[in-house]
């Protein structure tokens, strides 16, 4: 289940991207710590062009989800789209595209911490986007302190996980889009065509580009904290997995972890050197 993603990229560049016609969000700063029941931008369709809209993160909770509690801090990952709490919002209306830079999910480590494990589709942290859904003007009490409140809300759908995030995630992974047709093809097409866009991205199409901070991104848009000391587990186990030992990205250490290595893979091959976190 991914609860934590970045978006370090700005509007304008979110705009070009996505082909955007309206912005409705103001200053966007960079947002390099994305988590549950907090707002983020959303592309979706106003008046037959797409908008950048903040909204709300977790989509309402099935019923029977709600027996017993006084709260509904939302669902931010939908994987059974053939349920009736679902289907109602899978229409054309009532889908998004949520624009990220990486996305992270947690890994047990062998201290019985979960560190987060950052992906993304190169180093460089380029654009893309999950396939969301969203309602708008959605009343409920999601923090007990604000009452009732009025929210325009979002989620992403997920399906079974690539070989990259499996070895972190055996369970799911989100339903990530990186083509401009795909994206087309998720705010416009009847359910029976955009349906199929629910599958996992191809093996080795994602990379580790982080391990065990809480947020991602370039160093100022990141407030630096202290990493688990197995958060280069995922690193170390990424580069085992490669068959020809010649790696195809930078998995970086994001601290003093027990490994203090960072390796640097090149196509001809592979060199390994001490972590610069460490002295």
């Amino acid at each position: 289940m991914c609860n934590l993603y970045s978006l370090i990229r700005g509007q304008s560049e979110i705009g070009r991207t996505f082909s955007v016609e309206g912005d409705e969000t103001g200053n966007l700063p960079p947002l390099p710590g994305i988590f549950p029941n907090t707002s983020a931008p959303v592309i979706r369709m106003r008046d037959g062009a797409r908008a950048l809209s903040i909204m709300r993160w977790g989509m309402p909770s099935p019923a029977f989800a709600l027996k017993g509690k006084k709260v509904d801090p939302g669902v931010t990952n939908v994987r059974n789209t053939a349920s009736p709490h679902w289907r109602r919002w899978l229409s054309p209306a009532h889908r998004c595209l949520v624009p990220f830079t990486s996305f992270s999910e947690n890994e047990k480590a062998a201290d019985g911490s979960h560190p987060p494990v950052w992906f993304a589709l190169t180093e460089d942290r380029p654009l893309t986007c999950f396939a969301g859904i969203l309602i708008e003007g959605w009343q409920s009490v999601r923090k007990v302190k604000d009452g009732e409140t009025t929210d325009d809300l979002y989620a992403f759908l997920t399906t079974e996980p690539n070989a990259e995030v499996g070895a972190v995630h055996p369970k799911a992974m989100p339903v990530i889009l990186t083509k401009p047709e795909e994206w087309a093809t998720w705010l416009s097409a009847d359910w029976p065509e955009a349906k199929d866009l629910q599958r996992p991205l191809a093996d080795d199409a994602l990379v580790i580009v982080a391990c065990g901070a809480r947020q991602d991104g370039r160093a100022d848009d990141v407030d630096e904290r202290p990493p688990s000391r197995f958060a280069c587990r995922s690193a170390r186990r990424a580069a085992r997995r490669s068959s020809d030992n010649a790696l195809k990205s930078m998995i970086p250490c994001s601290g003093n972890c027990a490994a203090g290595l960072r390796l640097r893979v090149g196509s001809g091959g592979h060199s390994t050197r001490r972590c610069r976190s460490r002295n």
